[in-house]
């Protein structure tokens, strides 16, 4: 995640496939298995959301769909750090913290184009 795309189409599409290679590569147990898909199902959704309202039929048809993309980010946020605060296999630190701050900046960015769009 070293170069970010200034799209938000594309940085979400590159957090979404960071998202799926942790998860790929991670080692958990089968009871943190929910935990690890939801955070599959939330990680992915930002992106999705976003590519939604570009096809979205009104403004307000847009900024919900924005909306959406903006509870997936903090509940992918939520996920990781439950993940980083519970789990202690081979998950990296590092990583989980770089996912968790990117999860940060995509709020913000999606918070940011909201309020824009509500002006």
């Amino acid at each position: 995640m070293n170069e970010k795309p200034y799209d938000i189409k594309h940085r979400c599409y590159q957090f979404s496939k960071e998202i799926v290679q942790f998860v790929s590569a991670a080692k958990f147990e089968r009871i943190h298995f929910s935990i690890f898909d939801q955070l599959i199902r939330s990680g992915t959704s930002i992106g999705a959301n976003i590519i939604e309202a570009k096809a979205g039929s009104s403004a307000k048809d847009f900024r919900n769909f924005y909306t959406i993309a903006l509870k997936s980010a903090n509940e992918t946020k939520y996920w990781l750090c439950l993940i980083r605060d519970t789990i202690d296999s081979n998950i990296e630190k590092d990583k989980i913290n770089g996912l968790i701050k990117e999860a940060d900046e995509l709020s913000k960015i999606i918070a940011s184009i909201i309020i824009n769009l509500q002006k």
